[in-house]
């Protein structure tokens, strides 16, 4: 590689942060390396140190490592995101994908891979691990590009909950799978509800069904009880 690139690591375990840092040190590719700990100090310095290349956890102590991604990559169009993390849920690597992210690796990948996933994403390319399912792509190629009304008036982030609700996914896995807390969920669940003219998460799920957002599982009516229409 030509171009050295400036390298952020992004993890709350300081023990994590430090074996990446070694494995990284004396790689030609690298320039410099720099480390965060949480999601808004990754953003400030990324911007601040105008980072190329981000290898960020997905939970991080204040917030999404997706989100702030997707923060870093709006700020800065030319850097490289990699999300290292220990879940392999499709619906977490279709959010990481859709906020900009060029690769999605386990954080317990042998130490040589995460090397060369970090060259690759650095040069250009993309990496999904060997985990990632073929659900990946098929979310990716078959979710229409114009949505109808109402779902049109969703976020990205709202139109990923609602994709994980109408795949049968409770608050909780939606929750761990973002990495945010259930009374986010929650919350962003009834803006949803609000903004699809609808009651419960089986009404919702069966409207991003209809549109395509979904490969057709719906969540099960039996799992809802009456006091979901009041607590989404």
């Amino acid at each position: 590689m030509s171009v050295q690139s400036r390298v952020l690591i992004v993890d709350d375990h300081p023990v994590v942060r430090r074996g990446l840092r070694a494995l990284l040190e004396g790689q030609t590719w690298v320039a410099d390396i720099a480390e965060a700990q949480t999601a808004g100090e990754a953003v400030r310095t990324a911007l601040t140190w105008q980072a190329n290349v981000i290898v960020m956890d997905i939970r991080l102590p204040d917030g999404s490592g997706i989100d702030a991604a997707r923060q870093i990559i709006k700020a800065l169009p030319q850097a490289r995101v990699l999300m290292l993390t220990m879940t392999d849920e499709e619906g977490t690597v279709l959010s990481a994908l859709r906020a900009g992210a060029q690769g999605y690796v386990h954080k317990d990948s042998p130490p040589d891979m995460l090397v060369d996933a970090l060259r690759t994403v650095a040069a250009g390319g993309v990496v999904l691990g060997p985990a990632v399912g073929r659900q990946v792509f098929a979310m990716l190629s078959g979710a229409p590009t114009e949505l109808p009304p109402p779902l049109n008036t969703l976020t990205t982030r709202e139109r990923d909950i609602l994709i994980r609700l109408a795949a049968g996914e409770d608050n909780a896995r939606i929750a761990r799978g973002i990495g945010v807390s259930e009374k986010t969920i929650r919350n962003q669940l009834s803006l949803v509800y609000t903004k699809l003219g609808v009651s419960d998460r089986v009404q919702a799920a069966l409207l991003a069904r209809d549109a395509g957002l979904t490969g057709g599982v719906v969540a099960n009516r039996n799992r809802d009880d009456a006091g979901e229409r009041a607590t989404p």
